[in-house]
């Protein structure tokens, strides 16, 4: 298991941001995620999110709706993303899982985090879990030695912000702009303002995510950011390929891409 504060010394050492890639589990195939998630980290991710397919998702993008809608379809449940998480952990690279809260709680908080950790996960991002509500789970998370990361937005007050990363382990995400997944033509003129004032309240890294689809953006973003997070770029690259050796390929030839991006800083 390699930890995040490893990956973001290593970034550090190396005058870089980590890569961070997105893919949910069970998309393009239970076994295509594991594929994918795995040539995306031979490319240059330091840290894989395995999303929990969820039925009403509240930030998810077209994109990412698309491919949670065939995870479903397939038939992915909790227990398919641990073993996906078993499987991309086996990389080397540190493997979280995206999810919102009412799967965990469903599930069992203090399982989850357990069945989490024992199957190599590093932690947890929870979008829609708020730092009031969210002692369970940080309970439940810090005695299964697993990591919590939750969000800032542009919108949020300095209040809040200080709020939020006292809550957080591992890192910070920080979203670029207010509105759901994808990527776009540029990035969140807000989000370089929005790490300046996170870094202000904690030691924490700080990731930046939303709107990050190609090595430039990556660049744009390293900069100022600690982590550069990718998801729905990754995810188009799969729907679009005709078949899953393409599908492969395209992810690692753009994993590629976005690893060299982060070197220039």
């Amino acid at each position: 298991m390699t930890s995040l504060a490893a990956v973001f010394e290593k970034a550090r050492s190396e005058d870089r941001a980590a890569l961070v890639g997105y893919l949910p589990a069970g998309f393009p195939t239970k076994e295509g995620a594991v594929a994918a998630a795995s040539a995306m980290v031979d490319a240059g991710c330091d840290v894989i999110e395995i999303g929990l397919p969820y039925s009403d998702p509240l930030m998810d993008g077209p994109t990412i709706q698309d491919a949670v809608h065939r995870s479903l379809t397939n038939g992915t449940r909790i227990a398919d993303v641990m073993r996906t998480v078993e499987g991309v952990a086996r990389t080397g690279a540190a493997t979280l899982v995206m999810t919102y809260w009412n799967p965990i709680d469903q599930y069992g908080a203090e399982r989850f985090a357990r069945d989490l950790a024992d199957a190599g996960g590093v932690g947890t991002i929870t979008p829609d879990l708020t730092p009031e509500e969210a002692g369970p789970w940080r309970e439940a998370s810090r005695s299964a030695g697993i990591d919590t990361v939750f969000l800032v937005a542009p919108s949020s007050t300095e209040e809040r912000i200080g709020i939020v990363a006292d809550c957080c382990t591992g890192f910070v995400y920080a979203a670029s702009l207010m509105g759901v997944t994808g990527a776009r033509e540029s990035v969140g003129a807000a989000a370089e303002g929005l790490v300046k004032r996170t870094k202000a309240h904690t030691a924490l890294p700080v990731c930046v995510g939303l709107g990050v689809g190609n090595g430039a953006q990556a660049a744009e973003v390293a900069a100022y950011a600690d982590g550069v997070i990718v998801g729905s770029a990754f995810i188009r690259r799969l729907l679009d390929a005709p078949d899953e050796a393409a599908g492969l390929f395209a992810v690692r030839e753009l994993a590629a891409e976005l690893a060299a991006g982060v070197r220039r800083r």
